[in-house]
């Protein structure tokens, strides 16, 4: 196969400054249009999504994947890490690969990667394919099967519905089979119950326990002024981004679509009580952005790039942002931090996949369990991608983010801490 050449997806888009600009929004009498961070975005989920669907829609992900390890990997079977490239990346464009098929040249692009993504799922569960996935064996595969399942969640209509009756039953099996593995008392929980929200929702055998349980554990962890702990200590670390927020809002609001039973407690109110908090933690988000787009490098798991925002790409797709966030600053502040980030060098490696790093290659920053594949979480940035670009997050006029209107000397709102 000819490699295709993916270009950077800085070169693909427009500057920071050009972006940030004004110029772009709607003229009176004319209809808005979207500015050129959908664009960007865009650029990034080809960039990300081409190479990885292209070969396990085929069958050749093992064979052609080149792995990367951390320099400090902990020896685990390295396989695990094709479940990881490949969940996590689902995750993150399913919203998008949900979008109507047109003949545009986003709608052509959308149909063609919806089709290898099917073909994808498919090797995923068939042991005898060659990109069957590593389900057995190391508990990696628990974490990496919520992302599988997640994407399920996010995009039933194209990505569960057309599947084979086979292929269905193989996936239920293998996500039913995970049940054996021992989950610690620390984000995991998490997971578990993602695969179970995920079975409750196509309306198979559940256990209730898995969900239930880890919701009150995220609730008791929960430290106040929107943080949550991993675990039985705090942690100055994205782990509210990468796994918290994300999943406990869905996981409950699979339960309250589906009346499900929660023992002496009100999902409803459990779900309104986890988006005021995942609002409050997106303002602190929101803030950390830097007036030319940075953003504090801390704590674990810091070469998952711009996953760190997922919370608020999350709730911008679902119109869910506080009053204080405007779409337009959101979105403005998440194009200057994915900017920052991916304007950077060695971001891919010459295959075109995805490669160990903050901003660039930087092996160094991976943790004991850092591969290549992990790096794919970094797509559920792009979740706000699930909006057409005639939706008003993507074409409300561009506001300046909280710290670039504080150092130009502007006004800007104080932030204060909240008791809910």
């Amino acid at each position: 196969m000819q490699r295709r050449h993916f270009m950077q997806a800085a070169t693909l888009a427009p500057t920071l400054a050009a972006a940030a600009s004004p110029a772009w929004a709607a003229v009176s009498g004319a209809p808005a249009r979207p500015g050129p961070e959908r664009a960007y975005q865009l650029a990034l989920l080809r960039q990300m999504a081409e190479p990885v669907l292209e070969l396990m829609s085929r069958g050749e992900l093992k064979r052609k994947f080149v792995l990367e390890l951390s320099p400090t990997w902990d020896g685990r079977d390295p396989s695990v890490a094709y479940l990881e490239c490949f969940g996590r990346l689902m995750a993150g464009i399913a919203p998008w690969l949900a979008l109507p098929v047109d003949d545009s040249d986003e709608g052509r692009l959308r149909q063609r990667l919806q089709q290898q993504a099917l073909q994808s799922y498919t090797h995923a569960v068939d042991p005898k394919s060659p990109d069957y996935l590593t389900w057995r064996g190391h508990g990696q595969a628990l974490v990496d099967a919520a992302y599988f399942t997640n994407a399920l969640l996010r995009a039933p209509q194209v990505l569960w519905a057309p599947l084979d009756s086979t292929t269905q039953a193989r996936i239920v099996a293998e996500i039913k089979g995970l049940r054996r593995i021992e989950v610690p008392s620390i984000n995991w929980l998490l997971f578990a119950a993602m695969n179970e929200a995920w079975l409750l929702s196509i309306g198979e055998e559940h256990d209730p326990m898995r969900m239930n349980g880890a919701i009150r554990k995220i609730n008791e962890w929960y430290v106040g002024d929107g943080w949550i702990k991993d675990g039985q200590d705090f942690h100055f670390d994205y782990y509210s981004s990468y796994v918290m927020y994300p999943m406990l809002l869905e996981i409950l609001e699979v339960i309250v679509a589906r009346k499900a039973a929660f023992w002496n407690a009100k999902p409803v109110e459990l779900l309104a009580q986890a988006t005021r908090r995942a609002q409050r933690y997106c303002e602190h988000l929101e803030r950390f952005v830097g007036p030319q787009g940075s953003y504090p490098p801390i704590g674990r798991s810091l070469t998952y790039r711009t996953a760190v925002f997922q919370p608020l790409a999350l709730l911008a797709w679902r119109k869910q942002l506080p009053a204080s966030l405007p779409e337009g600053q959101v979105r403005a502040a998440m194009h200057a931090a994915h900017v920052a980030v991916w304007g950077g060098p060695s971001n891919f490696s010459k295959d075109g996949f995805l490669t160990i790093g903050l901003r660039g290659r930087q092996p160094e920053l991976g943790d004991w369990y850092s591969n290549n594949g992990s790096m794919y979480i970094a797509a559920t940035s792009l979740l706000a991608l699930g909006l057409p670009e005639t939706d008003s997050y993507w074409t409300a006029p561009a506001q300046d983010w909280t710290q670039k209107k504080a150092f130009a000397s502007e006004r800007f709102p104080k932030d204060y801490p909240v008791s809910y």
